[in-house]
């Protein structure tokens, strides 16, 4: 095998790994916030474009797998940001906002929020949550679809 194909399967096995860690940490309990679930479509587009590149597609694709390594980092940058506080999330999936209106108004407001808030840290490793996690190993894996792509060429 080829360095070229190793980097893209180590870079495409980790988006998958880290996709797979997800979906076990849902299996035993921490069900994803919203936030959590915009991280993992580019892992799983970054998972597709390795497959199509290791199967014989072409290789400026790999740019595509960077690309998408970096989105679901950059996301876990937002998320973990809207964990800590430094910045609001989106509206739907955190607390906040003015007590205001009739009684009706809260009581509809308080029957649609959902489940899982984007502002709470389920689960934390050494002081980073599985956001501050994603993003780390994210851009990591960016990394390696940028030495695949430099390979490439």
């Amino acid at each position: 095998m080829t360095r070229f194909r190793n980097l893209v399967l180590l870079a495409a096995g980790g988006s998958a790994a880290l996709l797979l860690g997800a979906f076990f940490f849902q299996m035993i309990g921490y069900p994803p916030c919203k936030l959590c679930i915009w991280q993992r479509w580019p892992h799983g587009a970054a998972i597709a474009i390795g497959a199509v590149v290791l199967l014989g597609g072409p290789r400026w694709l790999v740019w595509a797998g960077a690309l998408a390594a970096a989105v679901t980092g950059a996301v876990g940058v937002f998320h973990a940001g809207v964990e800590q506080g430094w910045w609001e999330g989106p509206t739907t999936c955190t607390s906040g906002g003015a007590l205001s209106g009739s009684t009706q108004d809260l009581l509809g407001q308080i029957m649609t929020a959902p489940l899982v808030r984007c502002d709470e840290i389920a689960w934390s490793f050494v002081g980073l949550s599985m956001a501050s996690w994603n993003a780390i190993l994210s851009f990591a894996l960016a990394l390696i679809w940028v030495a695949a792509a430099r390979r490439a060429a």
